[in-house]
């Protein structure tokens, strides 16, 4: 049984090494999101900041399912104000900064219309600011974010993209994120 082990060992790993560059994707791309930004905290208060969102992201196919994706993007979100509003504090969440990261795409391949999830570690360099009912935190510089997307993949390439994309900062007990449209340019 011990001389047929090596065997077995280098014939399953001969097989899986097939089956596994079989799967490998070259198409490398570029892709450009932008959308509706917002910041909203942690808490459950009514309070939510809005602005711009815009993210490029370098594509890196592992699989026909699988990518890895970092990405260099911003968020300018800001809370508004009403003049009618009633006297009393005025609660806000704010992110305005740059964000650098990675991030992992599961993808189901179906052309058309393929569903994925994202998930990564990332930085922010910029202002942000909580204040809320149970929460008053400030931060600038850079601090951590945990960036989460949930999307479509649409066209018969896949090379249209429609999310919803948050970043979680909880240095400052908000997430500010987007839903956001882009698109895919090729790059072979």
């Amino acid at each position: 049984m011990k001389k047929k082990l090596p065997f077995l060992f280098l014939t399953l790993s001969l097989f899986f090494s097939q089956l596994t560059s079989a799967q490998y994707v070259s198409e490398r791309s570029i892709d450009v999101v932008a959308g509706y930004g917002l910041s909203v905290p942690y808490d459950d208060v009514n309070v939510t900041g809005t602005g711009f969102y815009m993210q490029g992201e370098y594509v890196h196919p592992i699989t026909t399912w699988f990518e890895l994706r970092p990405y260099a993007g911003v968020i300018f979100a800001k809370t508004r104000f009403r003049d009618d509003e009633p006297p009393g504090p005025r609660f806000r969440s704010d992110s305005n900064g740059a964000l650098l990261g990675g991030k992992a795409r599961l993808v189901a391949p179906i052309p058309w219309v393929a569903p994925y999830v994202e998930g990564g570690i990332g930085v922010s360099i910029g202002s942000f600011e909580t204040f809320s009912s149970g929460t008053d935190l400030q931060a600038s510089g850079l601090i951590y974010h945990i960036p989460f997307a949930l999307g479509l993949a649409l066209g018969p390439e896949n090379n249209f993209d429609v999310a919803f994309t948050y970043y979680f900062h909880p240095t400052v007990r908000q997430f500010a994120g987007a839903a956001a449209f882009g698109v895919s340019i090729p790059l072979d």
